[in-house]
């Protein structure tokens, strides 16, 4: 080999080498590319067209097929990239979970026909392969993203219902995480259909959701909920979460703290946009 070929080589291994951590961090930023397409492709405003995913699958099972991935390499991730692997991890099962029934013909008493509550064990008892474990959806919200001790992401796991958290047209990333749920925040408690404020009535009507992770909720509250200090706990974590991003005349609602608040009806109906987004009050 000639010295000038020599050193070409010498000089490509080295630039090889030196770039292999940078390629390895694109390769972990791209580890939820699958899912990116996916949700930017069938995901509209939170709603899905689960008939056309049912069809082109293919992605979402592949992305499905990556999550089992090994406790170690899981545990070399930094702690915003594994907290989003797990939230992905999440709203991807829960969107195979439901196209695995789809359509949805269910009959059983409380939920909707076409609801994911129709599904037998959709979250209690199916059992799914992650990072080397094997849980329910229910597990995986209660036992590890609990574990993170923030409420926020409460609001950044889409349940396959209306009356969820809003389902993102992307995944959540490491590098954007505090943005993002900070954004599923804003959005939740901006939307009528989970609180609702009755001025008239001095009436603040709150989603059942907010009951079902009390606990998180009440243990990640700031400072704010010390202006409602004669409030329950989770009356204390409702107002100091909405506060921020409500209106000036809804926070002046909130401020003067007369309110009387009572939980409305959640809405199983099934976040299917196939044939349309629903009408308010229209079963399905």
């Amino acid at each position: 080999m000639s010295r000038r070929r020599s050193v070409a080589v010498l000089v490509a291994v080295v630039l090889l080498v030196s770039g292999a951590p940078h390629t390895l961090a694109r390769a972990q930023a791209d580890s939820h590319a699958l899912l990116d397409r996916v949700l930017d492709v069938y995901v509209r405003d939170g709603y899905v067209y689960y008939h056309a995913l049912r069809i082109e699958r293919a992605n979402l099972d592949r992305y499905v097929a990556s999550l089992d991935v090994s406790p170690a390499d899981l545990a070399r991730m930094d702690e915003n990239d594994r907290h989003a692997f797990w939230v992905n991890a999440y709203n991807a099962l829960v969107l195979r979970t439901v196209i695995n029934a789809y359509p949805i013909h269910g009959t059983g008493d409380g939920f909707p026909a076409s609801s994911v509550g129709q599904i037998p064990g959709a979250f209690s008892r199916v059992k799914h392969r992650v990072a080397g474990q094997v849980l329910t959806l229910d597990e995986i919200e209660t036992q590890v993203i609990a574990g993170f001790g923030d409420g926020r992401f409460v609001f950044a796991l889409g349940r396959g219902t209306i009356g969820s958290a809003r389902l993102r047209s992307e995944v959540y990333r490491g590098a954007r995480l505090d943005d993002q749920l900070n954004e599923a925040v804003e959005e939740f408690v901006r939307r009528t259909d989970n609180i609702t404020i009755d001025r008239t009535n001095d009436v603040l009507t709150m989603t059942p959701l907010f009951s079902w992770r009390e606990d998180l909720l009440v243990n990640t509250v700031d400072g704010r909920g010390q202006m409602w200090s004669n409030r329950s706990p989770l009356e204390r974590a409702v107002a100091a979460m909405a506060y921020p991003h409500l209106f000036p005349s809804e926070r002046e609602f909130l401020a003067r703290n007369t309110f009387r608040m009572q939980f409305g009806e959640y809405d199983w109906r099934l976040n299917d946009l196939t044939g349309g987004i629903p009408r308010q009050g229209e079963s399905q």
